[in-house]
């Protein structure tokens, strides 16, 4: 079982640097919680690979900053379209 749980951290951050994907994504594609992917990649992938790990927080920590940009966007499309359809 731990030898899974190792092997998924390292996937996982694999999935982020190369896709450049959110814990949302992320979590969506490994089936798996969000909290998880937060875990793996900050806590048992600095034991397993320090260097992997700091790549994947780095690609985090920009999604983490423009979190609040997004989500304005979303919301902004969700009105356009909604006062289209009216």
């Amino acid at each position: 079982m731990k030898g899974y749980i190792e092997e998924r951290a390292v996937n996982i951050a694999n999935y982020i640097i190369e896709e450049n994907a959110t814990v949302r994504q992320t979590a969506k594609k490994f089936g798996i919680s969000k909290s998880t992917v937060h875990k793996d990649v900050t806590e048992r992938l600095t034991q397993i690979n320090p260097t992997l790990a700091a790549e994947a927080r780095k690609v985090l920590d920009v999604n983490k900053s423009e979190r609040h940009i997004r989500g304005g966007l979303a919301t902004r499309e969700k009105y356009l379209h909604q006062k289209g359809a009216v």
